[in-house]
């Protein structure tokens, strides 16, 4: 079957974009005749795959965005017979995000890798990738191992990479995902019913997804607004609220003070390595971000350190930026700072006013519980990370001292 792509370039204006079969769609550059020409797009797809089973993969480190725009996905493509399931490698482990999956019953999976190598994908017809176009996930080269096709791309960040799929949706200027499934459901792919209480808890979870990738609204844009609006009309407001009071961590206040102790300020930048953390204790990084660049003659925030998956013997530096200089583009401020590893895919991206990056350790994993190596680790990588970053923060040093 020939399939048609589309997408838009980051100045907001639709491109043309051919895929493998060399088929091409070009869309009116109104927002509505675009906007019903994707639902219509995304539509046909579904009614081509009526009856199957599709598994949907985010990232290994699941944010509200991606957790809310999978469920919104798989509401969807019920209503055309396909059954799916929400998969992700890594764990839950931002208070906010365990709350949500907890309080509205969000039917998203972990699965390990070791889970993966005893799973049967074969009874999976075609993979979906929201918020994310796999580079995000362990479970990509299993997905791709087992030859399962990618049917969907949808996502609000810039693109990584070339990426084949039969239908794919990436809009950077619009700031969550969960918006632009908020438009597919307005375009009449899904029918909310407040009398539905799984209604009810969808539209909540996609008010949170586009709450949370917005700054609670703040650095929103006319189609989040508009996607806000329509959410209000289903969302339960009291709900919202107990995911949103959750309580931090003891282990994640721990990292925050090390990540104040231990930062660093440079030309409004403020960069902090935290060491080393266990793999469930990983969203702390981010949540220290946001801490730091709050902090006065502070305009970016960059948190790293060590994170330690013990049960798949893995080893990655973990990163978050966050930033509220409107001139500087975490995507290329990242892209450029730590470049590309042997297969061409970037060690980390961003969206607007927000970052993230992994780079694997690789040889030098583990070993940890001997001290000395272990500082003498820290000590290479914390002082690496510093060089990668001061090229751009400060280029005229050669040297940014811990």
């Amino acid at each position: 079957m020939t399939a048609d792509i589309a997408s838009l370039n980051s100045g907001g204006n639709l491109e043309t974009m051919n895929n493998s079969s060399g088929v091409a769609l070009t869309l009116s550059r109104e927002p509505f005749s675009f906007l019903s020409g994707l639902v219509k797009k995304l539509q046909q797809i579904l009614e081509n795959h009526r009856g199957e089973r599709q598994i949907i993969v985010i990232q290994d480190f699941p944010d509200p965005d991606a957790l809310s725009s999978a469920w919104s996905y798989k509401l969807i493509a019920e209503q055309y017979d396909i059954s799916c399931d929400i998969v992700y490698g890594g764990t839950l482990s931002h208070q906010e995000n365990i709350a949500l999956v907890k309080l509205t019953g969000l039917p998203a999976v972990k699965w390990s890798v070791q889970s993966l190598r005893e799973t049967d994908l074969s009874v999976y017809k075609g993979c979906v990738l929201l918020d994310s176009q796999g580079t995000n996930t362990q479970l990509m080269p299993f997905i791709k191992s087992a030859q399962i096709p990618i049917i969907v791309v949808i996502d609000h960040h810039s693109k990584q990479g070339e990426i084949a799929a039969e239908f794919i949706d990436i809009r950077p200027q619009i700031r969550a995902t969960a918006t632009i499934l908020t438009q597919y459901i307005q375009g009449g792919l899904l029918e909310f019913n407040n009398n539905n209480n799984l209604h009810v808890k969808c539209a909540t979870a996609l008010m949170h997804g586009l709450r949370s990738d917005t700054n609670a609204l703040m650095q929103a844009q006319e189609a989040d607004y508009m996607a806000a609006a329509y959410l209000s009309r289903y969302y339960d407001a009291a709900l919202l609220n107990a995911i949103l009071q959750s309580s931090r961590s003891r282990r994640v206040m721990e990292v925050i003070e090390r990540s104040l102790k231990n930062r660093i300020i440079k030309n409004n930048f403020s960069l902090a390595g935290v060491g080393y953390l266990l793999y469930e204790n990983r969203d702390a990084i981010p949540q220290a971000a946001d801490f730091l660049v709050t902090e006065e003659n502070v305009h970016t925030a960059i948190v790293y350190g060590i994170v330690h998956d013990e049960h798949n013997d893995l080893e990655l530096i973990v990163g978050s930026l966050r930033t509220s200089k409107l001139t500087l583009d975490p995507d290329e401020f990242i892209k450029e700072a730590f470049g590309k590893d042997t297969q061409g895919r970037y060690y980390g991206g961003g969206r607007y006013m927000a970052g993230g990056f992994e780079i694997p350790i690789g040889f030098l994993r583990g070993f940890n519980n001997t001290s000395e190596y272990a500082r003498l680790k820290w000590e290479t990588f914390d002082h690496q990370i510093k060089q990668k970053l001061g090229q751009l923060i400060n280029p005229e040093d050669k040297v940014i001292h811990t």
